[in-house]
């Protein structure tokens, strides 16, 4: 998938993946990528690994470290 259909998968914003990539976040939390050359694209089934492993029953449980 392209940033922008990633995005959408997700419902974020295009520009909230594109920083991801460039800052990273904390912990290393944010869903893997691929680069080939000049594109990348992300794989559906990383973007689900991403999105359980930010599963929360609370907000006081949701640790954005993970």
């Amino acid at each position: 998938m392209t940033t922008t259909e990633a995005a959408t998968y997700c419902g974020l914003a295009k520009n909230t993946l594109e920083k991801m990539r460039l800052y990273g976040r904390k912990g290393d939390n944010s869903p893997r990528f691929i680069k080939l050359g000049t594109a990348v694209r992300y794989h559906p089934d990383d973007l689900d690994v991403w999105i359980d492993r930010n599963r929360a029953i609370t907000t006081s449980e949701y640790d954005s470290t993970n």
